[in-house]
């Protein structure tokens, strides 16, 4: 009886570590965005939310200058990754600001957001990036 309740308590333990694994691999897809596209929406920063594991940004604007303001999700990389490649701040960006944002669309055109490319802040001028593939590159230390 003991060997059974080792073995099934093993067994648990594994399945356990597989869908833990499976779950945070799957996590760190970028496939949800077109990156062969890149799009530009001018509009008002609604919340930064500076959190791991990826930082997000809500933005009420529109594509085109005829098309109704909508909110928009923009994704991330990490707080620490955005301070150390794209010059970001946690106070960056407040509620209110009026911003270009430039990033890859949902693959989903149905849904309004993207992964954040460059932000800027038309205040005054100030440029963030968040390009996720170019913090990859080598020589960012």
């Amino acid at each position: 009886m003991r060997q059974l309740i080792k073995s099934v308590g093993a067994l648990t333990a594994v399945w356990m570590l597989a869908a833990g694994i499976s779950s945070v691999t799957a996590h760190h897809s970028s496939t949800m965005f077109d990156h062969s596209k890149t799009v530009t929406i001018k509009g008002t920063v609604v919340e930064l939310r500076w959190v791991n594991p990826h930082v997000t940004l809500a933005v009420n604007g529109s594509i085109g200058g005829d098309d109704a303001p909508s909110d928009w999700l923009m994704e991330m990389t990490s707080p620490g990754n955005l301070v150390r490649a794209g010059g970001w701040r946690r106070d960056a960006v407040k509620p209110g600001d009026k911003v270009d944002v430039v990033f890859s669309p949902l693959r989903d055109a149905d849904k309004k957001g993207g992964a954040l490319k460059k932000l800027t802040v038309l205040a005054t001028g100030e440029v963030f990036t968040a390009n996720i593939r170019e913090q990859e590159k080598p020589g960012l230390e």
